[in-house]
């Protein structure tokens, strides 16, 4: 669909930059999509599972928690192109 908008020059190629998008139009897909994604993740959250405090306390495997601290992505570190791999394989 095609359409007209108004949108910050500035934020837009932050946006291509973080994405790695080639096209604006692409930019602005992505954008949307992930709001959309980010807020289908909010409400699921939200729903807590249907489980109280107690029963998602009781149902936590303590087996699963990590004797060993998981390494975690680095603020520092460039990000893969927006729907590649991570050529760290992390």
């Amino acid at each position: 669909m095609k359409m007209t908008m108004h949108i910050d020059e500035d934020v837009l190629e932050r946006v291509m930059k973080i994405t790695g998008a080639k096209t604006k139009t692409a930019a602005v897909e992505i954008a949307l999509t992930e709001m959309a994604r980010r807020h289908k993740m909010k409400e699921l959250f939200s729903a807590g599972l249907g489980l109280t405090p107690d029963e998602l306390k009781a149902s936590f495997d303590p087996a699963s928690d990590p004797e060993e601290p998981q390494p975690v992505a680095l603020v520092a570190k460039v990000p893969a192109p927006y729907g590649q791999p991570d050529p760290a394989g992390q």
